[in-house]
């Protein structure tokens, strides 16, 4: 087993985003740093910034979602964030969306070693599954430019779901890049209403989580 990240977070923290979930989400950091950069999923040089960068950066959105939502995690790669909501919130139903079967075959093994069964792996593109299946949330974390992620999000989503977007220190600047695109998107019948960015995790993660919330619209 790989050693302990550096940035380990106090116990504290750990159960106010995990509750009585802290042993899953430290295996699952252990498949991380081990099985997933063996394979490539994860830079090594990331394994010592696991937590801060990866892991916590993800959990501290999980009160962007209302209780019960369905939620895509879209490109989920090793399962940031999907992976990660779904032990921080057990209750939410979470759907990760991976074309690359090397990183499908990942996402199954965690889901079965971690026993998360408010999780469901799929090997497909967005697009390959629009009009299928709706979400009252789609999220996605460094996958593509805000409007290009619109558009493969909303016809993902129920009729007032919303993508929630991480995003980094100029998710502002992206936001004014994207407003006139955004404002002509029409995808699965919906149009984009409000756009808005928030904070979330100061305290916790420095720095705090940049999150870019779109709402849906008949």
């Amino acid at each position: 087993m790989s050693a302990e990240p550096a940035d380990r977070p106090d116990p504290e923290t750990l159960d106010n985003l995990f509750g009585e979930n802290t042993t899953a989400i430290h295996r699952y950091v252990d498949l991380l740093i081990s099985v997933g950069v063996d394979r490539g999923l994860l830079g090594p040089r990331e394994a010592g910034r696991i937590w801060q960068r990866h892991v916590l950066n993800c959990a501290v959105i999980g009160p962007a979602f209302a209780r019960g939502a369905q939620v895509a995690d879209l490109g989920s790669g090793a399962g940031l964030p999907g992976v990660v909501l779904a032990i921080a919130r057990p209750d939410l139903r979470l759907v990760l969306l991976e074309p690359l079967q090397r990183r499908t075959a990942f996402l199954h093994e965690v889901v079965d070693e971690l026993e998360l069964d408010n999780v469901q792996v799929l090997r497909t593109r967005a697009e390959e599954i629009a009009g299928e299946l709706r979400f009252d949330a789609v999220t996605a974390r460094a996958v593509a430019p805000l409007a290009t992620l619109a558009g493969w999000a909303f016809p993902l989503l129920c009729p007032g779901g919303e993508l929630v977007a991480i995003k980094g220190r100029t998710a502002a600047e992206e936001i004014e890049r994207s407003r006139a695109t955004l404002g002509r998107l029409r995808a699965g019948g919906l149009r984009v209403g409000r756009v808005r960015l928030e904070s979330f995790g100061m305290g916790v993660v420095e720095p705090a989580t940049q999150v870019v919330r779109i709402e849906s619209q008949e």
